[in-house]
């Protein structure tokens, strides 16, 4: 109420002044009749002149109303004068303060999560090894007993293939700033993975079959550009059919990576990248995280290297598009 009678009190003199005035003038001209004009044109010139007082002393409030807000201080409403336009700029620091005040909160909850994801995930990593070593030693076991131990290592590789997801997720939470662009060798780069996924090639029985240049350079991320392929090649194992062949191609300047097997729904080709997706397949089987694929459009946005998927007729190819990223 108080904000109110201040924020009016132009208008509250003005009628006040006119109240006072104009029976006096009225009083003085006599007959009202014959001076109408005149007695119109001081009352339109008395509410002018408050209409341009108030315009006046609210200018700022009106500019800054209407202004698109692109940074942080557009946000401010400097020297105001008016008692709306100060209250307006006081509520306006206390939201930045309550806002700045959340943020910070959310960024040190958000770091606290990551260290103890990170944390978490490199602790689950050592017993994992263990295990997996303790494995490899039981080659005198009996036939069941193997059976029961690859059942066992087979587990193993999962989690360790969803802890290093993890970490990677966490990672790239600073992509750009962990970047380092180099020349690499395409084909090597493609052969170190294939080499990391031996052990689920042989037990999904499909087989790498690569088709590119011994001298073919790119410009890229190794670290991180390893870390697409060897996603995008442990999916097009994980869904190719058994016997089959996985076709690994370069073409000009794209990385075609193509594998048989059920064919990807029009409906879900669009979504695949998304997080936690898992699509039909992966619902049926239960083995997909939904991670995979979107970690890979991160990095791969992030690396400027455009890509794409199709899949017709069991075919389905996953390619990369290194043309900004060739050899001048």
């Amino acid at each position: 109420m108080k904000l109110f009678f201040r924020d009016h009190i132009s208008i509250i003199m003005l009628y006040c002044l006119s109240f006072l005035l104009l029976p006096w003038i009225i009083h003085k001209l006599d007959d009202f009749t014959s001076h109408y004009v005149y007695f119109i044109f001081l009352v339109s010139f008395l509410f002018s002149s408050w209409l341009l007082g108030r315009y006046y002393r609210r200018r700022k409030l009106y500019t800054h109303l209407q202004k698109n807000v692109h940074a942080y201080e557009d946000l401010n409403l400097f020297e105001p004068l008016a008692p709306i336009e100060q209250a307006y700029s006081e509520k306006l620091r206390q939201m930045q303060y309550l806002f700045l005040t959340q943020q910070h909160s959310l960024e040190e909850q958000a770091q606290e999560k990551h260290l103890v994801l990170s944390h978490f995930a490199h602790q689950m990593k050592t017993p994992l090894s263990v295990i997996q070593l303790i494995v490899q030693s039981s080659s005198n076991k009996s036939s069941d007993e193997l059976i029961q131990w690859q059942t066992i290592s087979k587990e193993c590789d999962k989690l360790t293939f969803t802890l290093n997801q993890l970490l990677t997720y966490e990672r790239t939470s600073n992509l750009v700033a962990d970047l380092k662009i180099e020349s690499i060798n395409l084909k090597g780069l493609v052969q170190e993975v294939v080499n990391d996924l031996k052990d689920y090639f042989i037990t999904k029985e499909v087989f790498p079959k690569m088709t590119v240049a011994e001298d073919q350079i790119i410009y890229s991320d190794r670290k991180w550009l390893k870390i697409v392929l060897y996603q995008v090649l442990n999916n097009a194992i994980k869904y190719s059919e058994i016997a089959s062949t996985i076709q690994i191609d370069y073409d000009k300047v794209t990385l075609h990576i193509k594998n048989g097997g059920e064919t990807i729904p029009t409906s879900e080709l669009a979504r695949v990248f998304d997080l936690f997706f898992t699509g039909s397949k992966g619902r049926i089987g239960g083995e997909a995280t939904g991670i995979g694929l979107y970690l890979v459009k991160k990095v791969l946005t992030a690396l400027e290297h455009p890509f794409s998927i199709q899949s017709i007729d069991r075919v389905t190819t996953f390619s990369i598009n290194f043309s900004n990223s060739l050899k001048r």
